[in-house]
């Protein structure tokens, strides 16, 4: 008789994880595309106290500190950004230790490069090279791995055009980063990443002086989630003024 209960705890808490994955990934998708940042910590702030952390789980927490940090570095909160880096840089560690997703853990390893120099851009000259080159290994050990391609593209966009960046080369990394992402369609439902994506392709045409693929773009981005506020409300209409004024 033992064994039939233990068979029954082994697939309550598997039904618990996914229960609860799948709630982490809906709360990060609304905090997104409501512009809730405050919502968005308090779901990783709830993940980080989980114990014991699976894999899965904590690479679902990596990704979502990934786009918490960004959101600080953007909104000039860097001492929240370092706290958050470092609890990143944990997880980023434990993978390569484990030597689970190498293309993936590049990719994060570029973004956390990245990150440094957005918090100190005297830096630039030093990490930003470094970052450039982990989103190129990333791609190098899967070609099929958006995320890769999106890191290349920021280092592009970012990186001023004195120093080699481009927003046109950018552009080219995001819009291959996205025809990755549609090969999977269902991997996207729900994604606030694809979201982030489309955002960064509309940036790069907005600063090409592309204003109608920019536009195009931001209705790409509604058809896929309506109640994406920050583009319903404020990107959009941008976009169209300066359509309207060229």
């Amino acid at each position: 008789m033992e064994r039939p209960k233990n068979i029954v705890f082994a697939l309550l808490l598997m039904f618990l994880f996914f229960h609860a994955t799948a709630s982490f990934k809906t709360e990060i998708y609304q905090a997104f595309i409501s512009n809730d940042m405050n919502r968005w910590k308090k779901v990783i702030d709830k993940m980080n106290y989980i114990q014991p952390r699976t894999d899965e789980l904590r690479l679902e927490l990596l990704n979502y500190q990934y786009g918490y940090i960004g959101f600080c570095i953007g909104n000039k909160q860097p001492v929240e950004a370092k706290k958050y880096l470092a609890l990143a840089e944990e997880n980023l560690a434990f993978f390569e230790k484990s030597g689970k997703n190498p293309s993936l853990m590049n990719a994060y390893k570029s973004a956390i490069y990245g990150y440094k120099v957005g918090l100190n851009k005297i830096q630039a000259p030093f990490l930003g090279p470094k970052s450039v080159e982990f989103a190129k290994t990333a791609v190098e050990l899967d070609d099929k791995n958006p995320y890769g391609y999106i890191q290349i593209g920021n280092a592009e966009f970012y990186m001023p055009e004195i120093f080699g960046g481009s927003k046109k080369k950018s552009l080219e990394y995001y819009l291959k980063a996205e025809k990755l992402m549609l090969h999977t369609p269902g991997n996207i439902q729900n994604d606030w990443n694809y979201l982030s994506l489309l955002v960064m392709i509309v940036q790069c045409y907005k600063e090409l002086k592309q204003y109608q693929m920019a536009e195009i773009y931001c209705e790409k981005a509604l058809k896929t989630e309506p109640e994406y506020l920050w583009v319903k409300i404020d990107l959009l209409p941008k976009i169209k003024n300066l359509i309207k004024n060229q």
